[in-house]
């Protein structure tokens, strides 16, 4: 992918995903120009005086307001769509928010990168939408359909192509687990785990990004891309954390959350029955059916029952050990503890 000399809008811009964006490029020759959108002024306050940097350009603005996002798209050459409704709990309760956000919102970015003719998008989506349970995981699920939809109807030779990601849990990122077992540890209170045999496929932030930078470098219109990765049973991560911290602090289960799976899926039994194994990651082609589609079901998908998905219960395990080593990659947790 040529990055020199584009620029790269970041919907979202000001949270996890998009700060590792700017830790990866600002200081390189890539991208002239990083645009943050958000809707959050003071952390764009925030990151400007943090980074004081001209590269970056700030443009304050919702993506339910096609307005804003048409604004801010004007010249843009790729797009990360990371803005979204991402609390569980939140979500159940106010779901037609989250539709607000991750749906129509998602279908105004996309309508106005087209409009504007972008080259690249990628969609960053969840492993809650595949076989989705709560309001959050649903609103990702349509969201994958609304990019890929487009995607379709674009076609392969168009000029704007339309990617999807679609990762676990991103360590130390906001909302994540982690940093509020961090904080319990260091003030001596018990670490509340909901249970203690959910699994969660861990990735770093690093990770996310680089998923991000394949799709754009591999990706036809209405691919989705997932990355292989690891994954841990809650009390392994809680007994990682403990023994960095060198803490004897207790556990407490206080038992699942709205919404919350004992186990994530990252790629369904249908679509692994479909997909391509590129070493590290797993490309998902998009479905070229138009709706002249009896003869599929009249037919059938018979090897789709040879496949099982890949979720965090059958993905490679970490133990302690390991855990430990992944969690040493984070610059929060190398700090408290070299």
């Amino acid at each position: 992918m040529e990055i020199d000399n584009k620029i790269l809008l970041i919907t979202g811009g000001t949270g996890s995903f998009g700060n590792a964006v700017l830790n990866r490029f600002l200081n390189t020759d890539h991208f002239k120009e990083i645009r943050i959108f958000s809707r959050d002024e003071k952390k764009q306050d925030d990151m400007r005086h943090r980074l004081q940097n001209p590269k970056v350009k700030f443009y304050i603005g919702d993506v339910r307001d096609k307005r804003s996002v048409d604004t801010a798209m004007r010249g843009v050459d790729y797009v990360f769509h990371a803005a979204a409704l991402k609390q569980v709990p939140s979500c159940e309760f106010f779901p037609m928010q989250a539709v607000r956000t991750n749906v129509i919102g998602t279908e105004n970015v996309l309508d106005s990168a087209v409009e504007h003719g972008v080259k690249n998008v990628v969609v960053l989506s969840t492993d809650k939408a595949a076989y989705p349970i709560n309001a959050m995981g649903i609103s990702k699920a349509m969201m994958e359909k609304v990019a890929i939809a487009k995607a379709r109807s674009l076609g392969d030779d168009a000029a704007t192509t339309i990617c999807c990601t679609r990762y676990g849990n991103v360590m130390a990122s906001r909302g994540s687990v982690i940093p509020l077992w961090v904080d319990q540890i260091k003030s001596g209170e018990p670490i509340t785990i909901t249970d203690p045999n959910m699994t969660r496929y861990m990735m770093t932030l690093d990770d996310a990004v680089d998923l991000v930078l394949y799709a754009f470098e591999h990706g036809n219109n209405g691919d989705l891309f997932v990355q292989k990765a690891p994954a841990v049973t809650l009390d392994i991560l809680a007994e990682a954390l403990k023994d960095l911290y060198k803490a004897k602090t207790e556990v407490r289960v206080i038992g699942t959350r709205h919404g919350e799976k004992l186990y994530e899926t990252l790629v369904t039994r249908e679509e692994m029955a479909k997909s391509e194994d590129m070493g590290n990651y797993f490309r998902i082609p998009c479905d070229a059916r138009d709706l002249n589609y009896d003869k599929y079901f009249v037919e059938g998908e018979e090897k789709v029952s040879k496949f099982e998905d890949y979720n965090s219960h059958n993905t490679r395990r970490l133990d302690i050990e390991g855990m430990k080593e992944l969690l040493l990659r984070l610059n929060e947790i190398k700090e408290d503890i070299c």
